[in-house]
């Protein structure tokens, strides 16, 4: 579906009271969730225990007009777990409807957020409400279909599935410059296939950097084929220029018709920018909305083009300054993984950015000299296809799946545990070893930290349980945390400067805060195991990592895992100080907003794991040795 004009009421169709309601109610246990989790705001308990750990708390409006009261039980990391349909809002001692945006009203104060940002915040609250509600009256698999989806259309099937977007920002769907065409037309729920526009860029401005086992022809060869070649090398003639002056580039549909075609009118009127018409190909959006897998031929990779939407904390550009960068860096983390042993027993890789593309505009750099989404608006990337890593038996999964829930409350992780039929303890080990242990090694071995969070990794299962873990978006959120390290020229930025203290948040906040958090509610809100039952399986992962490797004891200490506290680094803090350009991404420590520290859920775990560790060593040697002497008895 290209993006056509909707008769008036489909745009609204999803928006029923009742539907409403629940986005509402839903959006509200959250963002008090994750303010308290950020010591925002403040509930007080008002009543005892209630069994499973819950009790009653209370949060009154800044003016104390208004009170929200609730059950809820509090998780490691200062989660808050909220029954929702406990929720009940009171003004002079009478119900209101659960309304997410006066709920962000009534405790504007202590959001801190600047007046002038308020609006754009309350409008993407009011954007991810709306798409709350179509996607929950929208068709597609629920639970049961994802599990039995099959290896090739199930990859795509989950990716469109998924109800819930970032776990940790309120404000997490922002999308502010789509309207409601541009809704249902790109926004990865919404399950449609596009086709991407292609343009003609001149190459006085426009600039290619590739792998090294790639080169441009051979790119657009396999990308494009002969055939859609020979047309836009007549459609560059028919304007009187040269094919060979020119790159060829993929760009979003909305970006071409709400931003290019206007702000880039100087570029189009003198040639220097190409419009070829749609591509052949139909893709499907991807969970990060401007990345987008190809379904007419899977053995494509994936395109990811700039889009001038606000969404999160930032406008969605891509730079060209650091796409000249994109492929030799994903050549030298990709050559580092290859290289190292352990590793490669975890069947841990990346997905390579192999080429990319960047169209710098000369008005707004001689007007700009820092940085800004005007300079990022005309951008291109392409990145492997992960299929052909999956082996017969095997399929593909975004990690972020495994928050989901479905519109019946059926969540997926349950199902992949017991559709396993290895227990939650035997699966958490098998999934640790395949995504947290790659990560810590990358940390202590090599001082590479990616941003690991769901979207951003792909699972490969088989029977149901992961086997090895695929991670992506590579060049613009992966470092490596010492300034000093003797790298290549052109992949020197990955070397960044961060306090010693910072250094370890890569996985205390992004791992364990940002995606464990999360699982651990799940798992415990399902009754698949306790919270000390999921905590000790995380720790006893890092422990035998530690065993494994006492080569790096000193380091082991002075970046301890198994600490009794960190920083919390706060991402709502973060939107809600900036929601227009959340970070610097050239200074990830500089923009940290901090709430005191969390205790950390594996202190006072090392010793006992390490225990159980070797004790299940000595059985197995001794099992071994049993074996053996009924071997020879016999």
């Amino acid at each position: 579906m290209q993006h056509t004009l909707l008769a008036p009421h489909e745009a609204s169709a999803h928006l029923t009271p009742e539907v409403w309601c629940e986005a509402n109610r839903m959006l509200v246990r959250k963002a008090i969730a994750e303010y308290a989790h950020e010591l925002i705001v403040e509930p007080l308990r008002t009543g005892d225990a209630m069994g499973e750990g819950y009790a009653s708390y209370e949060l009154e409006s800044d003016d104390g007009t208004r009170s929200y009261t609730f059950e809820a039980r509090l998780l490691a990391l200062r989660h808050w777990s909220i029954r929702p349909e406990t929720i009940v809002c009171t003004q002079d001692g009478a119900a209101q409807p659960l309304d997410a945006l006066a709920f962000i009203l009534d405790v504007k104060a202590r959001l801190g957020i600047k007046e002038a940002m308020l609006p754009i915040y309350l409008d993407e609250i009011s954007s991810t409400l709306y798409g709350a509600a179509y996607k929950t009256v929208k068709a597609g698999p629920d639970t049961p279909e994802l599990l039995s989806a099959d290896f090739q259309a199930g990859f795509q099937a989950i990716e469109t599935a998924m109800s819930e977007g970032h776990p940790g920002f309120v404000a997490n769907n922002g999308r502010l410059g789509f309207d409601a065409g541009d809704y249902r037309a790109y926004a990865p729920e919404a399950a449609s296939t596009i086709q991407v526009i292609w343009l003609a860029v001149h190459k006085d401005n426009a600039a290619f950097h590739c792998a090294e086992d790639l080169d441009y022809a051979r790119l657009m060869d396999e990308e494009l084929g002969a055939q859609a070649i020979a047309r836009f090398r007549a459609t560059v003639a028919s304007r009187g220029c040269d094919f060979d002056d020119y790159r060829l580039m993929p760009a979003h549909p909305w970006q071409w018709f709400n931003k290019l075609s206007i702000a880039f009118a100087a570029y189009v009127a003198t040639n220097r920018i190409i419009c070829l018409g749609y591509g052949d190909d139909r893709y499907l959006a991807q969970q990060s909305i401007r990345t987008f897998f190809n379904v007419s031929d899977r053995s494509k990779r994936y395109v990811k083009t700039s889009l001038s939407i606000l969404n999160m904390g930032f406008m969605r550009g891509l730079s060209p300054y650091y796409m000249s960068g994109t492929p030799a860096i994903n050549d030298f983390i990709k050559s580092m993984i290859a290289n190292d042993p352990y590793l490669q027993s975890k069947g841990f890789t990346i997905l390579r950015e192999v080429a990319s593309m960047g169209f710098r505009n000369r008005y707004y750099e001689a007007a700009v000299q820092a940085d800004t989404p005007y300079k990022k608006m005309l951008s291109a990337l392409w990145r492997e296809n992960p299929l052909a890593l999956a082996g017969d038996g095997q399929r593909l999964m975004t990690m972020a799946a495994l928050l989901h829930t479905d519109r019946h409350g059926r969540a997926l992780l349950p199902a992949l545990i017991e559709a396993s039929g290895l227990g939650a303890e035997r699966w958490l080990e098998r999934y640790l070893d395949a995504y947290l242990a790659p990560l810590v090694h990358c940390f202590y071995a090599h001082d590479l930290v990616f941003m690991p969070h769901g979207e951003n990794l792909i699972l490969v299962l088989e029977n149901h349980v992961p086997v090895r873990a695929i991670m992506k978006d590579i060049a613009e959120e992966s470092a490596i945390l010492n300034k000093d390290a003797k790298l290549p020229e052109n992949v020197k930025r990955l070397a960044v400067d961060v306090p010693e203290n910072v250094k370890l948040l890569a996985i205390f906040i992004d791992v364990f805060d940002g995606f464990f958090r999360y699982v651990n509610q799940i798992l415990v809100e399902h009754g698949c195991c306790s919270e000390d039952v999921f905590w000790n399986a995380v720790a006893r992962s890092v422990a035998r990592y530690q065993a494994e490797h006492p080569e790096l004891a000193q380091k082991f200490a002075e970046y301890d895992l198994f600490a009794p506290e960190f920083l919390h680094s706060c991402l709502n803090r973060l939107q809600l100080g900036n929601n227009v350009q959340m970070v610097n991404l050239a200074d990830p420590a500089g923009n940290l907003k901090m709430a005191g520290n969390l205790r950390n859920p594996l202190a006072g775990r090392r010793d006992a794991q390490r225990a159980l560790l070797a004790t299940g060593e000595r059985a197995a040697v001794a099992t071994v040795a049993t074996a053996a002497m009924a071997t020879v008895a016999a």
